[in-house]
Formats: structure tokens, sequence, C-alpha cells
């Protein structure tokens, strides 16, 4: 493994430390550790099945059979529940998006309760996501995917996450819509807010991440700075075979 970058920020968000993790028999995680500073942008890089989901679905506490120790904002997490998590400020955007297809643009962003005072106003979320403000009263099945992704992103900066945990947010879109959220996750990193991003596009992810994991078999094989990311950008590429 690489030297390990330092983190850009100097107050840690997140720390995972010897996460380990199975489904039945079959162990999928084996003695993970990454961490991830205030504001900053870190990336999970891998082949499909190398481990990447599992392991945000481990920090929020939607995978049980797991080990090792999980602290965000010095709190650790390992008996808490996903509620109590959320409600400590992670937020959690399945590549499936979770949107509510028979509630309006507005009545998503309304529906789940305020988990911190840090959350958005929904007129700060519709100056951030002026698409979302056009098209308020529609319901969710009349978004794109695209929007749909702005709509899973703004819902939980309006609970009030100070960290997100985006699962492939470019998978599917066209890619003048990719460039669309990469210059919202760069903008919500400016705000403060750090972002562990799931991403098999590593042209899209070295737009956006300071640092870089590189996860095969369930374990993390390389530690990159965005710097040494893009320079091996054709390694990579071949490595995930894309």
């Amino acid at each position: 493994m690489s030297e390990t970058p330092p983190m850009t920020s100097t107050r840690t968000s997140l720390e995972v430390a010897g996460v380990s993790a199975w489904y039945g028999e079959a162990r999928v995680l084996s003695d993970v550790s990454i961490e991830i500073g205030q504001g900053e942008v870190v990336t999970l890089v891998g082949r499909n099945g190398a481990g990447k989901t599992t392991l945000l679905r481990c920090i929020m506490g939607l995978h049980k059979q797991v080990q090792g120790s999980t602290t965000f904002e010095g709190i650790e997490l390992h008996k808490r529940s996903a509620d109590s998590r959320a409600r400590l400020g992670i937020g959690w955007v399945p590549d499936d998006r979770g949107i509510y297809a028979s509630l309006s643009v507005a009545e998503n962003l309304l529906l789940p309760p305020l988990v911190h005072d840090d959350g958005w106003s929904l007129e700060r979320i519709y100056e951030f996501f002026p698409a979302l403000h056009e098209r308020r009263d529609f319901p969710g099945t009349k978004l794109s995917g695209g929007e749909q992704q702005m709509l899973a992103m703004a819902r939980v900066l309006r609970m009030g996450a100070r960290l997100l945990l985006l699962d492939e947010p470019s998978e599917g879109l066209a890619p003048v819509i990719v460039q669309s959220i990469g210059e919202i996750i760069r903008e919500i990193k400016a705000q403060g807010v750090a972002v562990l991003l799931v991403e098999q596009n590593v042209k899209f992810a070295s737009t956006v991440a300071d640092r870089h994991y590189l996860l095969a078999q369930g374990r993390v094989v390389e530690h990159l700075d965005n710097e040494d990311f893009q320079a091996r950008e054709s390694e990579l590429l071949t490595y995930l075979g894309m």
C-alpha cells in the first residue's frame, strides 16, 4: 500500500477502524480502515463486488454482521441504530435514491424530521437546487434521474446531515447531468459537509474528491491523493475494466 496521504481537513468527521463484515458465512470486508475530514470528499473506488456499498451500509448501521470501530465526530457508533446515526448527522443517499414516488418534491423534502440545527431551510434548498424549486409540485415519478439524485441529496441536507454517504450518484446519468452533480458535491464540500462517495466513474471521481481509497476483495489496497489518482487514471480504468 502507498504512503497514506494526509486529510485535507484537520478535524476528523468519520473514522472507520478495522471493520470486517459478513453475509452469512461469506466475508465481504476485511479489516477496512478509512477516515474523512470535515468538509472533505473521499471516494471508495473498486470493481463491482469489492465491498463498497457494504461499507456504506456498515457506517449507516444497516448491516448487522459487522465487527470493528466506527466513530463519527468522536462518537462511537457500534451499538447505535441506523435511526440514531441519522440523528447524529449521517445522511444516507442510496443508489436507488429512495424517492417517495407518490409524494411531490416538496413533500419528499418536508417528510423526514430535522435531526440537527444545521439542517438547511427549504428556501436554502431551493436556492441551491433551482431545478427542485421549479418542480416542487411534481410527483417523484415525474422527475428525471438527475433530478431524483438532487432531491435525494437535498433531503439529507435539509435533515441536517454533516456527513453524506453517496452511493454511485453518477450511475445512469447523462454526462451533462453528471457534471451538475459534481458541481453540487463541490458546493456541499464548501459548506463544510463531509462526503464519502462510492464511485466507479474514475474520471468523475477525480473531479470532486480530495482522496481515494481503492477496494479490492473487501480490502483497502491503495490510498491515493487526487494528484496521484489522476496520474494513474489509465491504469485504474484498466484495473476496473472500464
